[in-house]
């Protein structure tokens, strides 16, 4: 399939692309996973018609990781338990469900996230709306949210590639990384992760389309 890809540049002070298989402790991937990469696309510009598929993920800066300690709650807050407690007349202190974590993170992170639009089978719009629709926000510097680098607070600046930028000199394997999930259509917010075998080629992290093919 010929294809014109969209390009944006994305860059910040820290960033955490969590390994799911750590239990406890936040350790990150050395690069931007594709999911989080379309995390930072659907921030920028997003509509139902379509789905952002990653192609490639540019390594523009050197890996460096540094560790944090972090307060974070053990539970997620929900509307019920809020109500319960109002109900019956209790009170909620974060101190209570709190609990100190290590987190190996990187800094000073820089990425060029290479992605196509691809349309839902009963859209008969040309793709080529959208990804002009995208390329005018990223000019604008534009969002619905402001993108994160894998955690909410390590949020990430981003606009359009200058042409100068050069990704790091590394080729190598990664591992296993996780590529995305696949939620249960019956909204109960269950999913199976799905993972992929990604490498570094001069810097230069490609998404093999073969795993949005099984995916579709």
């Amino acid at each position: 399939m010929v294809y014109s890809p969209v390009e944006v540049k994305v860059w910040g002070d820290l960033a955490c692309f969590t390994r799911p298989e750590m239990k406890v402790e936040r350790v990150s991937y050395e690069v931007m996973t594709p999911s989080a990469a379309r995390g930072v696309l659907e921030a920028i510009f997003w509509k139902p018609e379509f789905q952002w598929h990653v192609r490639e993920i540019r390594v523009l800066r050197d890996v460096k990781f540094f560790s944090v300690l972090r307060n974070e709650v053990n539970n997620r807050a929900s509307y019920r338990s809020a109500r319960q407690r109002v109900e019956q007349g209790g009170t909620n202190y974060a101190e209570d469900d709190r609990a100190q974590r290590h987190t190996l993170a990187l800094r000073d992170v820089a990425y060029i996230i290479t992605a196509d639009v691809a349309l839902r089978a009963d859209v008969t719009e040309d793709p080529a709306k959208y990804r002009d629709q995208f390329r005018r926000r990223v000019e604008r510097g534009q969002c619905y949210h402001m993108p994160y680098l894998g955690c909410r607070e390590f949020t990430g600046a981003f606009g359009e590639p200058d042409g100068t930028e050069q990704p790091i000199d590394r080729t190598g394997e990664l591992g296993m990384m996780l590529f995305d999930i696949r939620y249960d259509p019956d909204g109960s917010g269950r999913g199976q992760p799905r993972f992929f075998q990604p490498s570094l080629d001069h810097g230069i992290l490609r998404v093999p389309a073969s795993l949005y093919e099984r995916g579709a």
